[in-house]
C-alpha cells in the first residue's frame, strides 16, 4: 500500500519501521522540522526523521503545512492511505480525504476514553486499570475518529508514564499493520461519544504536588508525571523533585515529616515514603539519605 507517513517523535519510529517490514510503499516521511537542543543549541532532526533515513527515505519537514509548496507535494504522492503517529499538527481536509482510504491514527488510549494530547498521562493520574492502542480513521474532530483496531492491556499498579509509553509503543505497530492488512474491506465502528473523556497538554506546573491530598493520589501524579516533568514539593528555595514514592500508612499535618529512614510524609489521608528525591542542583538520592543531609527532624515540613 503507497502511504505518507506522519510522525515526529521517537514513540513513531518504530511505526515506521514495522510499515516498511511489512512491505509497505512508504513514499514519504512527513515530521516536525529540526530544533535546536541541548546547552550548545546544536540542531537535531527528530526520532522519525534520523530513522527515515537510515531507510532511504524520502522525507519532507514542512514548516507550514496549510500553505506553500507541501500541499501539492503532498497530493503529488497520490498516497492510497495517509498514516498520523503522534506528529504534533492539526491535519486539515486536504489531508484527511486527499488519499484513498483517508487518514489512520494510532492513539495511545482505548477510544472514546482520553481523546486529546496526553492519554497516557491521563490513563496513570486517573487510576485506570486498562490502557491500550487504536487506530482511527481521523476527521476534524479532537480524536473523534470510527474505530478500526484496538489493543488493550493491563496497567500494573506501580504503572507510570514512561513505563506505559513504551509498552504502547511496542503494541501500536501490531495494531497499525494489521489494520492496513485489508483496509479496503474493514470497516471502522463509530466512537460512542458519551463515554468521551478529554486530556490537555502536560505542562511543567502539571509536576506539582498537593501533599494535602490523598496519598494515592499523589502517588498517581508522581507516577504520571514520570518522566516529564517529574512531580516536585514547590518551596521557596526550589522544587524538590520526588522521583520514586510509595503509599504507606500513616497520619498527621499534611507536608510533615513521620519518619526520617524511612522518610515518610504526612498527606491529607494517608502518607507517602519518599525513596528517591532530587534537591535543586544536586543528584538524586535516597530519602533518608536526604533527610540525614539536611538534619530532618520528625515533626517538621519536609521541604520549605
Amino acid at each position: 500500500m503507497r502511504i505518507v507517513f506522519f510522525g515526529t517523535p521517537d514513540f513513531a519510529v518504530p511505526h515506521l519501521q514495522a510499515l516498511v517490514d511489512a512491505g509497505h510503499d512508504v513514499a514519504l516521511v512527513v515530521s516536525r522540522p529540526d530544533k535546536p537542543v541541548g546547552r550548545g543549541r546544536k540542531m537535531q532532526s527528530p526520532p522519525v526523521v534520523q530513522r527515515a533515513r537510515e531507510l532511504g527515505l524520502d522525507i519532507a519537514q514542512p514548516r507550514a503545512i496549510k500553505r506553500g509548496p507541501f500541499p501539492q507535494r503532498f497530493a503529488a504522492v497520490q498516497a492510497e492511505v495517509a498514516v498520523v503517529v503522534a506528529y504534533g499538527r492539526i491535519l486539515t481536509e486536504h489531508y484527511l480525504d486527499g488519499p484513498t482510504y483517508g487518514c489512520v491514527n494510532v492513539h495511545g488510549s482505548l477510544l472514546p476514553r482520553w481523546r486529546g494530547a496526553a492519554p497516557i498521562q491521563a490513563a496513570v493520574l486517573a487510576g485506570d486499570t486498562a490502557s491500550g492502542v487504536c487506530t482511527q480513521r481521523m476527521t476534524l474532530g479532537l480524536d473523534e475518529g470510527d474505530v478500526y483496531l484496538s489493543e488493550s492491556l493491563e496497567l500494573d499498579p506501580r504503572e507510570t508514564a514512561g513505563s506505559l509509553y513504551a509498552r504502547l509503543m511496542a503494541l501500536g505497530p501490531k495494531v497499525l499493520v494489521e489494520t492496513l492488512d485489508g483496509l479496503a474491506e474493514r470497516v471502522p465502528v463509530p466512537q460512542d461519544a458519551s463515554q468521551a473523556t478529554f486530556c490537555g497538554l502536560i505542562s511543567k506546573e502539571d509536576g506539582a504536588l498537593d501533599l494535602s491530598q490523598d496519598a494515592l493520589a499523589v502517588d498517581r501524579r508522581i507516577r504520571a508525571m514520570s518522566p516529564w516533568p517529574g512531580g516536585f514539593v514547590v518551596g521557596e528555595s526550589g522544587n524538590l523533585k520526588v522521583h520514586d514514592a510509595v503509599p504507606v500508612d500513616g497520619s498527621g499535618t499534611a507536608g510533615t515529616i513521620l519518619s526520617t529512614d524511612p522518610l515518610i510524609v504526612a498527606c491529607g489521608t494517608g502518607a507517602l515514603q519518599l525513596n528517591v528525591v532530587q534537591v535543586p542542583g544536586r543528584k538524586r538520592v535516597d530519602g533518608a539519605a536526604f533527610a540525614n543531609g539536611a538534619r530532618l527532624q520528625v515533626g517538621e515540613t519536609v521541604w520549605s
